[in-house]
């Protein structure tokens, strides 16, 4: 399983190499060149605390050090009618949280947070997509072009039997659209490759920011490296929102591989975001504007877990609003782990 850049794919694997034996001995890496073998699957949730849980507090006790961890939790949420538009302006005491069942207190509201913006813009280019390929990246252009505003941040992915970054994360968008453009195609599909990494790519960017992972695809799944419960711990452990755009031809399940597609549906109930299926190519520019638009109108809530829970576990949440509108949020978290 490896994320790398463009070039002959035996260039590629000496690269990996490389980085990987530079890394071991000076502790360095970037994003775009990390590389993971199925030998060394490194699980991401299972190594780091959840961005945006707060770092372990110490205080000194007659006894000796007495350490106290202490969790802050935020949630990004999308309010949408019926019809899917998002709902601005609604005030603080219109939302209830939830965790574990138990009514929590909200911390921090913002009705249109302007927190900035990391996005992993990630596109299947396995062979189904083939004929498809360039209106594909065409559309993934537009897409750049309309969504990044100052201070965010995109990056363009391809997978098919690789994944590969094909820019890095940055708000040039003509870097972007020039990356959007070169989409190659490949034989097979790693979906679950694309969101772990994907996750990572994301999680190892600053904190304090919204973190979202588009992805465009038929969702068939056929040669990927991580396995399932890999890749949904990775994509929690991120705390980003899924868009999985799911382009299917063939509309009936028994004309297609419905395998990624159903694990997509299951990891995005726990993450947030959500999912669109398309008849077509042609539908794809109005499901990016759709997408567009509800990020631009998010709320951000916040709240310290009570009772606090236990280090390095998995917690549910429960997001509810006045008037049974569809909400968009993620439902599970990773409590920070024990300091050493």
């Amino acid at each position: 399983m490896t994320i790398s850049r463009e070039g002959p794919r035996r260039a590629a694997q000496i690269a990996a190499a490389a980085l990987l034996i530079v890394s071991a001995n000076f502790g360095a890496g970037t994003a775009s060149s990390t590389a993971a073998t199925a030998s060394t699957p490194a699980i991401a949730s299972e190594n780091s605390p959840a961005a945006g849980n707060s770092s372990a507090q110490s205080q000194e006790h007659k006894s000796g050090t007495l350490r106290v961890q202490t969790n802050y939790v935020n949630i990004v949420a999308s309010v949408l009618a019926p019809d899917g538009h998002p709902i601005p302006d609604l005030p603080k005491d219109a939302f209830e949280i939830l965790e574990e069942g138990i009514p929590q207190q909200i911390d921090r509201f913002e009705a249109e947070t302007n927190q900035p913006l990391d996005l992993a813009l990630m596109v299947d280019t396995s062979l189904s997509t083939y004929k498809e390929l360039k209106f594909e990246g065409e559309s993934a252009a537009r897409f750049a072009r309309q969504l990044v505003r100052p201070g965010d941040k995109l990056a363009v992915f391809q997978f098919s039997d690789e994944v590969v970054q094909l820019s890095e994360f940055t708000d040039d968008v003509s870097v972007l659209q020039n990356a959007a453009r070169r989409l190659t195609s490949g034989a097979g599909t790693e979906l679950y490759d694309a969101v772990l990494l994907g996750s990572r790519a994301l999680q190892r960017l600053p904190s304090g920011r919204r973190r979202v992972i588009v992805l465009v695809t038929d969702a068939g799944e056929t040669t990927s490296r991580a396995n399932f419960e890999d890749t949904r711990r990775a994509a929690i452990a991120s705390e980003a929102l899924l868009y999985s755009i799911v382009i299917r031809p063939a509309p009936n399940e028994s004309g297609r591989n419905t395998a990624g597609e159903h694990a997509l549906v299951t990891i995005t109930d726990s993450i947030g975001g959500a999912m669109s299926y398309l008849d077509s190519f042609d539908q794809l520019q109005p499901m990016f504007d759709r997408i567009d638009r509800e990020l631009r109108t998010q709320y951000l809530l916040g709240y310290y877990p009570q009772p606090s829970p236990p280090p390095g576990t998995y917690r549910h949440i429960e997001l509810r609003v006045k008037g049974g509108a569809t909400l968009h949020y993620r439902k599970e978290y990773l409590t920070a782990k024990n300091p050493k």
